[in-house]
């Protein structure tokens, strides 16, 4: 008993304590006895690494503050020397308005090669490559570079316009033509992309103007304060004119929202081969999911774009061929007047311009915004080399995929036990019916452009692509029954796959891209 006793004794302090709490008493401060002076040794070595380590942060902070003032100071120099070379610019521009026709475009002709090709910017400035370099990593450098060098116009700048043309601005588009007659109004900041109460009374073009200097100095920005009318075609839609370039739109973005106006500058850019998209209602709707884009011969839902291509064909024989922007929402509101008729009186006698709406629509702001940053996605892509096929707008009931899946069973039966080879499910037949053929014969030539509604596939059949290679997700074309049968029959020759791609090689390429498709959306490799 005693021997455990004696270690008892030698495990605790000479107060009779735990070593542990000794230690505890020094480090709070505690501690009497022959514990002091440990203590406050203990005390001076801490509060030297508290000095050090302060001493420590305020050398990071002061190095990081010189680094940050430093920056400041670079962007404001910048800020400075770009205010001037636009002041300059526009000097230029404003003489060179003054002279003859004749003048401008002799400077056109005899411009030199390297004014010709002059960009906004140059991506190996380390101040602008770090401002667009989540868009260099996406498109890579050609591709960024086409959207530096892209000229844009974008004829509406309220909720829908305000936004695309902001958007496109800051994904990088150098040159941007921005035209709208109408100002800023209070009831218009709900939805607008940049305009502040300040801005009320401004004209819209002039405040993209001036807010977009402060996101992206080095850009050029026509803002052409004006309606667009046939009579101002050449001078709105034609060459830009801020540099000796001569350069004619790459794109046109058409956010107009009213129907005589929009259909002139459709047709206009039709006829004069300029790439154009165009955006239907974005009032009296919520649902963002809803949004598509379709040809516009197919966009019977939206009653603004509907009412545009009714025009657009009447008018101008144009029933095709333009990318729209709609929503399948039904209008969840009417149109507001914003008077009160007194007897005799119509509303056409409150039109401040012929033929222009005098009942406003009422609008959620987020929609509008959605809208515009769809059809800035959509340019952006197209300008860069990289666009996407949109998912098309159909109602199909499963029952059609899974009729569509025995049919290809049955047919892949017929070849035999031997030959048979199924490599899909169900889930694979929704996948190429839908997004791949669009519920369409490979061989319509309708499936070249988006569909926006069903239709019937009690006539269509899936069969191999290269008889070959199994029926798998990567070899399959849905074609009419009778176009199954002959590409089959023809294809079972010997020699016969390959005189099918030598007499129809359009054909053939168009198929070969939706199979490459596949294969990308599914990381499967051309032989596996």
């Amino acid at each position: 008993m005693g021997r455990p006793r004696s270690r008892r004794r030698r495990a605790m302090g000479r107060d009779g304590t735990h070593p542990r709490a000794s230690r505890r008493r020094v480090v709070t401060g505690g501690g009497g006895g022959g514990g002091g002076g440990g203590g406050d040794m203990a005390r001076e070595g801490d509060d030297a690494t508290a000095v050090g380590a302060v001493a420590r942060v305020v050398v990071a902070f002061c190095a990081g503050a010189s680094v940050a003032v430093g920056v400041m100071s670079t962007l404001e120099a910048r800020r400075r020397r770009t205010e001037e070379a636009n002041d300059a610019r526009e000097r230029e521009t404003t003489a060179t308005r003054e002279e003859t026709m004749g003048s401008m475009v002799t400077s056109m002709v005899t411009s030199t090669s390297t004014r010709e090709t002059r960009t906004s910017y140059d991506l190996t400035d380390e101040i602008l490559r770090e401002q667009f370099t989540r868009n260099v990593q996406f498109f890579g450098e050609a591709g960024q570079e086409a959207v530096r060098d892209a000229f844009v116009v974008v004829v509406g700048l309220g909720g829908v316009g305000s936004h695309a043309a902001s958007m496109m601005l800051r994904s990088g588009v150098g040159k941007l033509r921005a035209i709208d007659f109408d100002q800023v109004s209070l009831s218009s900041l709900n939805r607008h992309a940049v305009a502040v109460r300040a801005d009320v009374g401004t004209a819209k073009a002039t405040c993209l103007k001036k807010h977009f200097k402060a996101i992206y100095p080095e850009a050029v920005v026509d803002a052409r304060v004006a309606m667009y009318e046939a009579d101002a075609e050449n001078e709105l839609l034609g060459a830009w004119t801020l540099d000796a370039s001569g350069r004619m739109p790459d794109f046109v973005v058409d956010c107009i929202d009213n129907i005589d106006t929009k259909v002139d500058l459709l047709a206009a850019c039709k006829r004069r081969g300029l790439r154009v998209v165009t955006s239907g209602g974005a009032g009296a709707k919520c649902d963002p999911t809803r949004l598509r884009f379709a040809d516009i011969a197919d966009c019977a839902a939206d009653p603004l774009a509907r009412a545009v291509r009714y025009r657009l064909g009447k008018n101008h024989k144009i029933r095709e061929g333009i990318q729209t922007l709609i929503s399948m929402e039904k209008p969840r509101c009417e149109l507001v007047a914003e008077m009160e008729l007194k007897e005799g009186e119509t509303l056409s006698d409150y039109q401040v311009i012929p033929n222009f709406r005098v009942r406003t629509i009422p609008v959620l702001g987020c929609v509008p915004a959605i809208f515009g940053m769809a059809l800035a996605s959509h340019v952006l892509t197209e300008l860069a080399g990289a666009p996407y096929e949109s998912e098309p707008i159909m109602a199909i009931q499963w029952k059609q995929y899974e009729t569509q899946l025995e049919r290809l069973h049955d047919r892949e039966s017929e070849r035999g036990r031997e030959v048979s080879n199924m490599a899909i499910d169900i889930e694979g037949i929704v996948y190429l019916v839908r997004e791949t053929w669009r519920a369409l014969s490979a061989r319509d030539q309708k499936n070249k452009r988006l569909k926006a509604y069903w239709r019937n596939t009690s006539g269509l059949s899936m069969t191999r692509w290269d008889p070959s290679k199994p029926a798998a997700l990567d070899n399959l074309v849905l074609l009419t029954t009778e176009e199954c049968d002959e590409h089959d029959t023809k294809c079972a020759e010997p020699g016969g796959f390959e005189r099918l791609i030598a007499e129809e090689p359009e054909f053939a390429r168009f198929v070969e891209s939706r199979i490459a498709r596949v294969r990308a959306d599914f990381a499967l490799s051309k032989d596996g």
